[in-house]
């Protein structure tokens, strides 16, 4: 019994980075391409940026919801810790992607198309900013009470360092979302993503070096595990690896491939996840309640483990089919984008 006690929250940490994963990479590009199109020198280009958008993005957003009700179910009490100190990044979360959806919607029937544009590019921002101040304070960590309940400030998510992470990640979802256009368009506008996934990949690079520097240096907790064997070797491997994925993509942008830019960049994510959730292991509240304090009974995460068992080879059976039936380049004819 103590065995599955420490068994089952490992499990269900692994499902929920798994969901975490497949909703920053797959949404990750969507809000991209909404950034993106904040940028979009006319409306025939635009328009080509949100149809390559049209089968697929409302799909991407299911693993979010995924996420949160797993967390909700395996970790009740992460859950509602977790939301009260992130109230605010959240609402700015959601109330950007509610935007980018109606104005996503509303723009196809629109004479005059403008404000939906806008909107739809805001939308994406507000979403992604919102994203990167949480993941800002996940890993600054929340001030709890010994019994897990969040005794911090309304404002605690508001600073620099979590700026930082916020325009990080954005920038990050600038690079996917453009590595994805570079898949889905041609000519000129190909192009012009290859300039913008550059720009992004370097500002990217160099904020994710800002991160790796400031983390340690301002977070005590943070610094005694990065500096503590035997995950100091395993730290100092992963900007190592990093580096070597960005040049790896940015030799593929030179050399005008198409597809692997994309990959190095998912790759460039994934290593990303893998640092993150070996610095916040065994947390679930980080840095003060483990997963095993805030583990629903054994029954409740057997009972949800085997839905979920059923549900996710459904999911990624759905996506999977979704994006083969919708590849391909989306091009606009008669104006030659």
């Amino acid at each position: 019994m103590d065995a599955l006690l420490h068994f089952l929250p490992q499990v269900w940490f692994v499902i929920l980075a798994l969901f975490l994963f497949l909703y920053v990479m797959l949404d990750g590009f969507d809000l991209g391409v909404g950034i993106l199109s904040l940028t979009s020198s006319n409306e025939e280009r635009r328009t080509l940026l949100m149809t390559s958008l049209g089968n697929i993005w409302d799909a991407n957003e299911t693993w979010l919801v995924l996420m949160g009700g797993g967390l909700f179910g395996a970790f009740p009490l992460a859950y509602g810790t977790i939301l009260n100190a992130l109230y605010i990044p959240i609402f700015i979360m959601i109330f950007g992607l509610i935007f980018r959806a109606v104005a996503f919607e509303f723009r196809e029937q629109a004479n005059n198309k403008i404000f939906w544009n806008f909107a739809f590019g805001i939308g994406s921002f507000l979403a992604a900013l919102g994203q990167g101040f949480a993941l800002g304070t996940v890993i600054q960590g929340i001030k709890v009470d010994a019994m897990g309940h969040f005794i911090g400030s309304t404002w605690d998510w508001l600073n620099w360092r979590n700026l930082l992470v916020a325009l990080t990640l954005i920038q990050g979802y600038v690079l996917i979302g453009s590595t994805y256009l570079i898949l889905k368009t041609e000519g000129e506008l190909q192009n012009t993503h290859y300039r913008t996934a550059k720009l992004a990949g370097i500002t990217t690079l160099l904020g994710a070096i800002l991160i790796t520097i400031t983390t340690p240096i301002f977070y005590e907790s943070l610094r005694d595990r990065l500096f503590s064997a035997p995950l100091v070797y395993i730290f100092a491997a992963i900007p190592i690896l990093g580096m070597v994925l960005v040049w790896l993509l940015l030799q593929s942008l030179n050399q005008r491939e198409e597809s692997t830019p994309f990959i190095w960049t998912i790759l460039i994510f994934l290593l990303s996840f893998i640092g993150l959730g070996l610095i916040v292991f065994p947390y679930i509240i980080p840095t003060e309640i483990t997963i095993y304090q805030a583990a629903a009974a054994p029954s409740a995460l057997v009972f949800m483990l085997i839905f979920i068992g059923f549900l996710i080879p459904v999911m990624l059976f759905y996506n999977i089919y979704n994006y083969v039936v919708f590849r391909g380049k989306v091009v606009n004819e008669g104006e030659g984008y």
